[in-house]
């Protein structure tokens, strides 16, 4: 661990949150001379202290660890959005940046979006100014497309779907972007539009 880059950051993410060192010591239990001492690089946390510092700073462990932020957190954008779903009750979650995701007691891993190929692809046509999408993929109570997503850098627009429903689904057009959907059985795919 470098000691010195770990302080900088911390420095750098209190001050954007207009914190005194006393404020962060208070929140995480320590005295501001600790608080001090990390950001002067004459120490580093305690191991015990990291998930605690990096919620107050709003930022990842791994992150604070690394003493640098990552793209995805410096520059967060739709775009970039991470999707979780839970394999559980089905629920979708989605975060712009770094996050520890849970739903149903389980922590949930970040869906990994696949190039569709060409069977995968949804059929995209340009109607009235907007996309409608449809799909030959069956939807069945067993096997079905939970969701369809569209991302550009400043929004998304998402789509819930459901079983036995046909994919059918109409979504404003808004330059170019990404197109996402997710199989229950075969995960996330993506497509430039």
């Amino acid at each position: 661990m470098d000691c010195d880059k770990i302080g900088k950051l911390i420095r750098h993410l209190r001050r954007e949150k207009s914190m005194t060192q006393r404020q962060l010591a208070q929140q995480l239990g320590v005295s501001d001379r600790a608080v001090s001492k990390w950001e002067r690089g004459a120490g580093c946390p305690d191991v015990s202290l990291l998930t605690g510092l990096a919620t107050a700073l709003s930022v990842g462990v791994e992150s604070l660890l690394a003493g640098d932020l990552t793209d995805q957190e410096a520059r967060s954008t739709m775009k970039h959005a991470v999707y979780y779903v839970c394999p559980r009750c089905g629920n979708l979650l989605f975060a712009t940046g770094a996050a520890a995701v849970t739903c149903c007691g389980r922590s949930l891993e970040p869906l990994m979006p696949v190039k569709a190929g060409e069977q995968e692809k949804l059929q995209v046509e340009e109607l009235e100014g907007d996309w409608y999408l449809t799909s030959r993929h069956p939807m069945s109570k067993t096997h079905y497309i939970s969701f369809v997503a569209f991302a550009t850098g400043d929004s998304l627009v998402l789509q819930k779907l459901y079983p036995e429903w046909d994919l059918q689904v109409r979504i404003p057009r808004r330059g170019h972007g990404t197109l996402l959907w997710y199989c229950n059985q075969h995960g996330l795919f993506y497509q430039l539009l």
